[in-house]
């Protein structure tokens, strides 16, 4: 099995990529790929529950069915520590799959070369 992360920095501030990259992640780990999303800046409020609910772009699913259908595929969520504290969130509330973590963690998941792309 290989490795693949999708970094998403986006939220309702551009629902388009944020919806684009839990599709690039739902293909990845539909593809018997390790996958890991990491969501910064802007990104990181669709680790809170309910906030993804109301994005829903024309001709794709709604973004929090993405979200929960990649989690419930092994999908990994994590979430950009200081980007979560600096917008005041709730680190005991999370959607299921979501991790807050330092960036270490990151690196640690790409280190051996791991393809990543960026939304």
């Amino acid at each position: 099995m290989g490795k693949f992360c999708v970094s998403l920095t986006c939220a309702k501030d551009n629902p388009d990529k944020a919806t684009v990259a839990f599709v690039v992640a739902n293909a990845a780990v539909g593809s018997e790929q390790e996958t890991l999303v990491f969501l910064s800046i802007e990104g990181v409020r669709l680790a809170t529950p309910g906030y993804a609910d109301a994005i829903k772009e024309e001709g794709f699913a709604p973004l929090a069915e993405l979200m929960a259908k990649f989690a419930a595929a092994g999908g990994k969520i994590y979430v950009c520590s200081p980007c979560f504290k600096k917008r005041g969130l709730d680190e005991t509330k999370l959607v299921p799959g979501a991790t807050i973590v330092g960036g270490a963690k990151l690196v640690e998941f790409l280190a051996g070369g791991t393809p990543s792309v960026s939304y």
